[in-house]
């Protein structure tokens, strides 16, 4: 599996709780937060680089989530949080760790001033720094969905991708926003250690979307039973690997451990795909009739075999579609069988959401927040997490390719429906939570 289908611990991620490092002093919270981080995750690449060796296991990244700064800096007399944003970018790069995720919001049901100062500083902080990663909640399904919360964080996506325009507006890539966000996330860019999580904790995300295919071959014209009987054999054994990786992280760092979080993530190497998954249960490319079948399937059976390999899967679990992090998916986009439309109907039987997905960098921002806005209709309806990780590429068009880099790989500009939505999303106020949600 190691060798031949690029199984690997896509991450383990430190959470640490900030609350106790509260203030009203920005530059005594930040020296608080800096001690704090470093001295919790000194270990952490050390360790997860020795337990990667003795085992014979990639662990590919090692990263950190604290609490949303928009609750932790409250207390802050400052005008903005940016000066928080580069103290965590500095711890990030004290410990080692490729990102840091929690410069992050929840305002499903309103915003505070504390909010306010941290979307406002989201832009610049993306801007300015390496590491940083940030997240904003703007519905649940006990809530609704904050409507001038989408508005408002509609606004940053452009401003951020407009401020790393030379880049291909690569801020973008590290902004998620969210409808029933976790607490226990170990995936970036939208990890935050939740409020009702502990002093810290060890939370493991593992991937083998390599290993799934490998499997899937042996069984290539097998019924629907054998296949999800596979598939869920396959994620019982990938999930083992995490609990091992994920309880000797927890043992050589003496923090807590936290959850197992199984989804299949894809990277842009040859091997690692989601959409090679789907091509070998039978579909000639992604997007075709039968794709959101087939990874609901898929989605299904990777949490059924988890769930008996560990009592601690959390996070999101499942399986991820980002775009321009899987090769299959970019091709698939590139014959015109994958459209924007068609991911938003998958992501209603998979784990998450739109993710990494580059669109021309003159779309409107009333576009922005309508594409939020049915993103979050289907978390907040289906009582499941969705997300929207979008890139608007200042100076791209529709065929056009960005260019990120490393685990972000590459993304065909795509398009989106030119109709207008404007008068739709200025009624602003709040969409009133489901008739199932009231459950007490």
């Amino acid at each position: 599996m190691i060798s031949e289908a690029n199984l690997d611990v896509r991450t383990i991620t430190m959470g640490i709780n900030l609350l106790d490092c509260a203030d009203n002093d920005c530059e005594a919270f930040c020296r608080k937060i800096y001690d704090k981080i470093t001295r919790k995750a000194e270990h952490l690449v050390r360790v997860g680089d020795d337990i990667s060796r003795e085992y014979g296991v990639p662990v590919v990244n090692k990263r950190i989530s604290v609490t949303p700064i928009a609750i932790a800096a409250s207390g802050c007399r400052c005008e903005d949080y940016v000066d928080v944003a580069r103290t965590l970018d500095r711890a990030a790069e004290t410990t080692g760790v490729n990102f840091i995720g929690g410069f992050s919001a929840l305002v499903h049901k309103g915003i505070t001033p504390g909010d306010k100062k941290l979307l406002d500083s989201i832009p610049l902080a993306l801007a300015e720094t390496k590491r940083v990663c940030s997240s904003v909640n703007v519905a649940s399904t006990r809530s609704g969905i904050n409507v001038n919360a989408v508005n408002y964080v509609a606004r940053i996506i452009r401003d951020t991708a407009m401020l790393t325009s030379e880049h291909n507006s690569i801020g973008c890539a590290k902004f998620v926003v969210f409808c029933n966000a976790v607490e226990d996330n170990p995936f970036m860019a939208g990890a935050f250690h939740g409020i009702g999580e502990g002093e810290c904790a060890i939370n493991v995300g593992v991937s083998g979307p390599g290993v799934v295919k490998r499997a899937l071959e042996a069984v290539r014209d097998a019924d629907f039973e054998t296949l999800c009987e596979t598939v869920k054999r396959t994620a019982f054994k990938i999930t083992r690997v995490g609990q091992l990786v994920a309880q000797e992280a927890s043992r050589r760092l003496n923090a807590p451990f936290g959850v197992i979080d199984l989804s299949l993530a894809p990277t842009p190497a040859m091997g690692d795909s989601i959409a090679e998954i789907l091509q070998e249960m039978g579909l000639e490319q992604p997007g075709a009739p039968g794709t959101t079948a087939a990874i609901a399937i898929l989605n299904d059976s990777v949490k059924k075999g988890g769930v008996m390999a560990s009592s601690y899967v959390g996070g999101l679990s499942g399986a991820f579609i980002p775009v321009s992090e899987d090769h299959g998916m970019i091709e698939a986009v590139q014959v015109g069988a994958l459209s924007l439309e068609k991911l938003e109907a998958m992501t209603c039987v998979c784990s998450v959401g739109l993710d990494m997905i580059a669109i021309p960098g003159d779309t409107s921002v009333e576009t922005l927040s309508g594409v939020i806005l049915d993103e979050m209709a289907i978390g907040m309806v289906n009582n499941k997490t969705t997300a929207v990780r979008i890139i608007p590429v200042v100076g791209k068009h529709i065929g056009d390719i960005a260019e990120f880099g490393g685990l972000l790989g590459a993304a065909p500009i795509m398009e989106v429906n030119r109709f207008s939505c404007a008068d739709f999303v200025r009624r602003g106020g709040r969409i009133p939570a489901p008739i199932h949600s009231f459950r007490n």
